[in-house]
C-alpha cells in the first residue's frame, strides 16, 4: 500500500483523538485539511472535525481517524504531514508542507 497523499504524525494522531473525545464528536468523525486564500502569505491551513466526506474529497485513514482534503486542497498538499508540537515556543498543530515556497513566521500560512 502506498504512503497518503496526506499523513498525519503519530503525535498529532494522539492530539487529534483527544480533540475529538474532548469536543463531543464521535469516532465517525474525521479531519478536514483545507487550504484556504488569505493569511501573511497568500495561504492558510484549516483544520475541523467532519462526519463524512463531501463529493470529490480524497480520504485517508490513519488508526481510525479518516482525513478528508478536497481536490482543490490537494493540489497543495501532496506530501504534507501534519504534525503537533508541543515545544517551549507554543504548541499546536504545524504543516510539514513540502510544496511551500515560503511560510510566514507564526507557521499558519504559506506559499508555493
Amino acid at each position: 500500500m502506498s504512503e497518503p497523499m496526506v499523513s498525519i504524525s503519530p503525535k498529532a494522531h494522539t492530539q487529534l483523538m483527544k480533540l475529538r473525545q474532548e469536543e463531543g464528536y464521535d469516532p465517525s468523525h474525521g479531519v478536514r485539511v483545507e487550504v484556504k486564500g488569505g493569511g501573511c502569505s497568500g495561504l492558510s491551513y484549516d483544520l475541523n472535525f467532519e462526519q463524512s466526506e463531501r463529493p470529490g474529497d480524497h480520504v485517508f485513514e490513519y488508526e481510525g481517524m479518516k482525513v478528508y482534503v478536497g481536490a482543490k486542497s490537494l493540489l497543495y498538499l501532496v506530501g504534507t504531514q501534519l504534525d503537533f508540537t508541543d515545544g517551549l515556543n507554543g504548541n499546536g498543530f504545524v504543516f510539514n508542507n513540502p510544496n511551500a515556497s515560503r511560510t510566514c513566521a507564526c507557521g499558519e500560512s504559506f506559499a508555493v
